[in-house]
């Protein structure tokens, strides 16, 4: 009895064209020409932003690819939300060890779940072969002159962050099984470190009441370390107004969940200086959003001095340690 023809491989032409081809809704020209066709719209500066995802750096070899599809685009859409950007565009670049079709349909639906949700056009990209790893580019879209940077933080703002920082890190441990977690904090933590929301709202609201931002990607006060540098401030973090009760309910202990929040990464959410008489709006714009708006501190005139101000009112020096690749 005859084999059955052996089915023919994809091309990469084909992967792009089943996987990766959508409708857009604002781009000229997308996938599928040698360049993309891009149309800012009048009194809007581009905003852009790069980061890389390599298998065994930033993700486990064996994380299910729909969340890695999601996880691969959010990080990106949250530096635009960093900036109170609006995201519009993304540019796609994977290195693939092979064409595994099941594999590849999973991240797609998980990447274009994340641009629907923010709506994003997938423009351009690449394909090769060679070690896991993925890459966007991301543009988005601000009005001239609004963009948040981190060099606009000035003595006597009070610092912020969003949501709930330290999530991801603890998720982190559980699956590195340095810690046991009760099923439902376990699937909390690592629904944080796997799924990040992008804040992309609370950035665009904070465009003329936050002085100077970033989002919390490498530990809250590593990054904080930046807006000190671009802001040449120093800033004390108080110990007492951390968010806490959400790491010690999942089932951290109170040293674990400290350790978590200020220097736990891949939380994705934002950290921004305000001016203290914008407090009222900061807590108007939290209930309005539905999002927790914690304040942690404030910049000092002190350029880069970082203390932590103990429950007991002691001040002690706050390492500035964050995620580093080539540390």
């Amino acid at each position: 009895m005859p084999s059955a023809p052996t089915p023919a491989r994809a091309s990469e032409f084909d992967l792009i064209r089943r996987h990766f081809t959508r409708p857009t809704r604002h781009t000229d020209l997308a996938v599928g020409d040698d360049a993309a066709l891009l149309r800012a719209r009048p009194g809007m500066q581009l905003a852009v932003s790069t980061d890389m995802l390599v298998s065994g750096t930033h993700f486990f070899a064996d994380t299910d690819p729909e969340d890695l599809g999601w996880k691969t685009l959010a990080v990106n859409v949250s530096d635009l939300a960093a900036m109170g950007a609006e995201p519009r565009w993304a540019f796609l670049a994977l290195a693939l060890p092979r064409a595994d079709e099941a594999w590849i349909a999973a991240f797609a639906h998980g990447l274009f779940a994340c641009a629907d949700t923010h709506g994003i056009d997938l423009a351009g990209g690449d394909t090769t072969r060679g070690p896991l790893t993925l890459s966007v580019t991301i543009l988005g879209e601000v009005p001239q002159g609004a963009a948040i940077t981190r060099a606009g933080g000035r003595a006597g703002d009070e610092l912020w962050v969003s949501g709930q920082p330290g999530m991801a890190a603890l998720g982190l441990a559980t699956l590195k099984g340095e810690i046991e977690l009760a099923a439902a904090g376990r699937a909390a933590c690592i629904a944080a470190l796997q799924r990040p929301q992008p804040r992309v709202a609370l950035g665009r609201a904070l465009r003329g009441l936050a002085s100077a931002m970033l989002d919390v990607s490498d530990g809250l006060l590593g990054d904080l370390g930046h807006i000190l540098e671009c802001s040449a401030t120093g800033a004390i973090v108080d110990i007492g107004a951390l968010p806490l009760d959400a790491l010690l309910e999942a089932g951290a202990d109170a040293a674990l969940a400290k350790r978590c929040v200020l220097g736990g990464g891949d939380d994705y959410e934002l950290l921004f200086a305000a001016p203290a008489a914008r407090r009222a709006d900061i807590e108007s714009l939290s209930r309005a959003l539905g999002i927790p708006l914690h304040r942690i501190g404030a910049l000092t005139a002190e350029p880069g001095v970082l203390q932590l101000r103990e429950r007991d009112g002691r001040l002690v020096p706050g390492a500035r340690s964050g995620y580093d690749h080539f540390g």
